[in-house]
């Protein structure tokens, strides 16, 4: 099963065809604020699954093609994401700083965006962001020390994501953490339409160029123990976010590209990459030169 935000806030569900409005049962409007009905939604996803089913097969909902997607899940108690968690990323980065060795780190929540939002660029003359494929896992329950074994029963879903990052020494969560740096989509897929999440292949383009492929079966940390690791700090929460890491091929956006990504059995998203005016600060003064490893 799918599930969705659309048109300002609404919850959805959806087979893929048509989209189903379960906002009702959350009590879900567009004026709601925090926006947190779709952390309600898969705190209660198993209470209400038969209910959703029953929807899919009687209402006639509409095309889920007429419908504006947004990013699954905008307020998630935490974003989570592990860096360098691919062998050859850690080579083309001439990185030692592996996700086994460093464990996660934290993204600002407010650079979530939208399957259907731009990237907007900040104004930083000398820089540049690179795209990073990734895959969104989404927390379904509340945990704290789990066991590897254990972990994906705490996995509700999974979704695309997109790490966009600006290139520098400067601090990672700052680099990371402008608005629109984290698109996510198209929609959470419920863990049961992933037989083997060891084994998920992803694929990103620039324009029509392929520029990143991967499988989960490459991670340096798998999905099982990404989850593990950050429950053994910090108690996982129903909609917390955790970025995968990426694989090589990461390398620069310019205004007027189209960067596109696709997780097997998940979904895709493209996303017009447009130039802003905003962002300049100190920190990013001084140009940068981005020199891949040989």
């Amino acid at each position: 099963m799918k599930i969705l935000r659309f048109n300002q806030g609404r919850l959805g569900i959806s087979d893929g065809i048509k989209v189903v409005d379960v906002s009702h049962l959350f009590g879900v409007t567009p004026d709601a604020w925090p926006p947190v009905g779709i952390n309600r939604l898969i705190r209660d996803f198993g209470a209400h699954r038969a209910q959703f089913e029953a929807l899919l097969k009687s209402e006639p909902g509409v095309p889920l093609a007429s419908v504006h997607l947004e990013t699954p899940v905008p307020w998630p108690n935490k974003l989570m994401a592990y860096p360098v968690n691919y062998h050859d990323h850690a080579k083309e980065m001439a990185s030692k700083g592996l996700a086994n060795v460093q464990g996660y780190f934290l993204k600002a929540n407010s650079s979530l965006s939208g399957p259907q939002d731009d990237i907007e660029l900040p104004a930083l003359a000398g820089r540049e962001v690179h795209h990073e494929c990734e895959i969104a896992l989404i927390i379904g329950k509340e945990g704290r020390q789990i066991l590897p074994e254990q972990a994906l029963d705490y996995v509700f879903g999974y979704a695309c994501l997109l790490d966009m990052t600006i290139r520098g020494k400067e601090e990672r969560v700052f680099r990371k953490s402008y608005d629109t740096f984290t698109p996510v989509g198209p929609w959470i897929v419920t863990a049961d339409e992933i037989a083997d999440p060891g084994n998920i292949d992803m694929k990103l383009w620039v324009n029509d160029e392929l520029r990143q492929q991967a499988n989960t079966r490459d991670l340096i940390v798998d999905i099982r123990n990404m989850v593990s690791i950050a429950s053994s700090a910090s108690t996982l929460y129903p909609g917390d976010v955790i970025a995968t890491g990426t694989p090589a091929g990461v390398d620069k956006v310019l205004p007027g590209d189209v960067v596109t990504i696709e997780v097997a059995n998940v979904g895709r998203m493209s996303l017009p990459v447009v130039q802003g005016s905003r962002g300049a600060n100190i920190v990013f003064e001084k140009p940068y030169e981005f020199v891949r490893a040989s």
